[in-house]
């Protein structure tokens, strides 16, 4: 008896213990179950999302943040997390805090626009944004956030592009203004009326480049280069831009050459290429002392996607200085703005090529040295057809084949014959 006994007190007690075990157990897994993660809603009976809320969010575009009546948050989408506006569980940006509060308390909605540290750059770079907080239910605050820094830079970008032409513009009509009047004034003196003409054809020209500049930004901005596309012969470009600028050239006795790879082809909009190049061409021979070279060399590189054309534009003027260059592609950044307007430049030529390489598919860069010149070059898909034929052909003579920039004088080219003499 006293076996069984024992034997009987021992099970009650195994029994006892397993049904604690059981107990605590099941009270552990549903206190972790109530744990609150990053992308989930808290588990707060007291503050549950209305119905359709939930999804309504998940399809916004703008970063949502949901907050209870103790300013934690219940819900917010991963772009909140993304622009710091949460963290910890909590509201990290104070004054949208003290406005979900007001908007809790008096059921106003609010909105505001604010610039906020931009997280993760030590640049000091500021993030804009517009936040809009708004009653949701009785206990609940709903803040949805957009972000305006592009929005703000592009807005900048058209400001300062208006307030530029409205100046390049004034220039020359309030000079061909006064120009007019000093006629009139002197109408009895056939010298200066000469003299105060000769300065109004130069006015009205440079009128006439700048309002021709304007509307080729705008057509190589609006129009789609491709859809006019063709293949275009490098060759017949540079001879192009030699020529439009042999005149300027040969007023100055600088001697234009041409030379390096024959017979390549680029696929796009011939108008758009040949006004790029021509762009290039000419810069390098006004901002050229006289009696010096400007060369023009082609050549095909490999590229890991597929060969590009590079055609280098090489000049022997004054250079430019490391902080310039990086602006020179801007719109009506000049690097010396006395000499770019005694040489007729708008400060939208370099623009317009950049615009032209980017919207083809390459791009165009400078290296330049003060006291020794620059090289321009614009490096542009080959066009694949051509490409294909001259391998199977074995490929035309490189004339020019190193790796570095290109010499103003190629010994051997295949165009370099000096410009016209001087203009009397």
């Amino acid at each position: 008896m006293d076996v069984n006994a024992a034997v009987a007190a021992a099970a009650a007690i195994a029994g006892l213990c397993t049904g604690v075990i059981a107990m605590l157990a099941f009270r552990w897994s549903e206190r972790d179950q109530k744990k609150p993660t990053r992308t989930s809603l808290r588990p707060d009976s007291n503050a549950p999302l209305p119905p359709g809320v939930d999804t309504v969010l998940s399809v916004l575009s703008s970063s949502a943040v949901v907050l209870d009546e103790s300013d934690s948050v219940v819900k917010a989408s991963s772009a909140a997390y993304a622009l710091g506006l949460v963290r910890g569980g909590r509201l990290a940006v104070e004054p949208m805090l003290n406005m979900a509060r007001d908007t809790r308390r008096d059921g106003e909605i609010r909105q505001v626009e604010l610039d906020l540290p931009r997280r993760g750059t030590g640049r000091g770079e500021a993030l804009a944004v517009s936040a809009r907080v708004a009653p949701l239910g009785s206990r609940l605050v709903l803040l949805l956030v957009e972000d305006l820094t592009e929005a703000r830079r592009i807005e900048a970008v058209r400001r300062d592009f208006v307030a530029n032409v409205s100046h390049e513009l004034k220039t020359p009509t309030g000079a061909l203004s006064l120009l007019s009047e000093a006629v009139m004034d002197a109408s009895d003196d056939p010298e200066a009326v000469e003299r105060f003409a000769g300065r109004m054809q130069i006015e009205a020209t440079r009128l006439t480049n700048l309002v021709q500049e304007l509307i080729d930004l705008s057509r190589v901005q609006n129009d789609d280069p491709l859809e006019d596309a063709e293949p275009v012969r490098v060759d017949e470009l540079v001879a192009e831009a030699i020529d439009r600028c042999r005149q300027q050239a040969g007023s100055k006795q600088i001697t234009m050459a041409a030379g390096g790879t024959a017979e390549l082809r680029i696929w796009g909009n011939r108008g758009q290429l040949a006004a790029a190049l021509g762009n290039l061409v000419e810069n390098a021979v006004n901002y050229s002392p006289a009696r010096t070279r400007v060369g023009i060399a082609v050549r095909r590189v490999a590229m890991s996607g597929g060969d590009e054309i590079e055609i280098a534009v090489t000049d022997q003027g004054f250079g430019i200085s490391e902080k310039d260059r990086e602006r020179v592609f801007e719109r009506f950044y000049r690097v010396d703005p006395a000499r770019s307007r005694a040489t007729g430049g708008t400060g939208l030529g370099l623009a317009i090529v950049k615009h032209v390489a980017a919207s083809h598919g390459g791009e165009v860069t400078v290296w330049s040295s003060e006291g020794q010149g620059s090289t321009f070059t614009l490096r542009l898909p080959e066009a694949g057809a051509v490409r294909e034929r001259d391998r199977t052909s074995g490929g035309p003579l490189i004339v020019n084949g190193d790796e570095g920039p290109c010499p103003a004088a190629a010994p051997d080219t295949l165009d370099s014959s000096p410009a016209p003499e001087a203009l009397p």
